[in-house]
C-alpha cells in the first residue's frame, strides 16, 4: 500500500472499508493492512486499530522503539482522532458546538464482540461530537466525532446509545439502517499527533468518501 506520509520514524495510511487493520483468526482473515503494509515496510508495527468496516487514516510505527513512543502516545491520549459519520435520525445539535456522550461500556458477554452500554461494569468511555448538517429528508445526519477514550466500537455504541446507529453498521444498526448503505458510514478523517523523533506537531486529513 502506498502511505499518505512516510519518513524513518512513521508511517501513515488511509485504510479502506472492509480491510481488516491486523491478522484475523483463521487462513482467510490474514489480508490485512499491516501486512500489507509490511512487504514494503518490514519494520512497520501496528500502535493503534480501526474496525475492518471503518475506513480512514492509521499510522504505524517503524520499529520498536517508535512504537513504544507513539504507543504511549495513545495511551495518554495525546493523539486527537477526528471521525466523520452519517446516522439515522435527525440529532439535535448540542446547547454548546461540541456536545459529550459520557456512556460506560463493556463487552457483551455472551454475545462477543459486540459492546454494551453498562453502567455499573463499563469502563469509562467519553466521546466528543458536533453536528455537521442534515440529509435533504432531514432523517439523516453528519456528525464529527471526537473519541476521548479508546474503547472499541465506542463510537458505534454511544451512537446507537443516543438512538442514531450508524448507517450501514451490521453490528449494532437495526436492519433498516444497516440497509441504508452498503458499508459503514465511519471514517478517520483527521489525525494529529506530535513526532516521536522530531517533536514536531503533524496533522494529517483524508476527506470522507461518503
Amino acid at each position: 500500500m502506498t502511505p499518505l506520509y512516510a519518513d524513518d520514524a512513521l508511517l501513515v495510511f488511509d485504510k479502506p472499508s472492509g480491510l481488516l487493520a491486523v491478522p484475523g483468526r483463521g487462513a482467510d482473515k490474514q489480508d490485512c493492512l499491516s501486512a500489507r503494509v509490511q512487504v514494503r515496510y518490514p519494520d512497520a508495527l501496528i500502535v493503534h486499530r480501526l474496525d475492518m468496516a471503518t475506513s480512514g487514516l492509521m499510522v504505524m510505527a517503524r520499529g520498536p522503539a517508535t512504537q513504544r513512543i507513539l504507543s504511549m502516545a495513545f495511551a495518554e491520549r495525546a493523539v486527537t482522532k477526528r471521525y466523520i459519520a452519517m446516522v439515522a435520525g435527525r440529532l439535535t445539535a448540542p446547547a454548546a458546538e461540541w456536545g459529550i456522550i459520557d456512556l460506560p461500556i463493556m463487552v457483551d458477554w455472551p454475545n462477543r464482540p459486540l459492546r454494551i452500554v453498562d453502567h455499573d461494569l463499563g469502563k469509562p468511555s467519553l466521546t466528543r461530537w458536533r453536528l455537521l448538517g442534515h440529509g435533504p429528508d432531514g432523517l439523516i445526519t453528519r456528525v464529527e466525532l471526537e473519541p476521548v477514550t479508546g474503547r472499541s466500537h465506542q463510537l458505534r455504541v454511544h451512537l446507537r446509545a443516543l438512538g442514531h446507529p450508524i448507517l450501514g453498521d451490521t453490528l449494532y444498526a437495526p436492519p433498516d439502517v444497516q440497509a441504508m448503505a452498503s458499508r459503514l458510514l465511519l471514517h478517520a478523517w483527521s489525525l494529529a499527533l506530535t513526532h516521536p523523533v522530531t517533536g514536531e506537531p503533524l496533522t494529517f486529513a483524508s476527506p470522507a468518501p461518503f
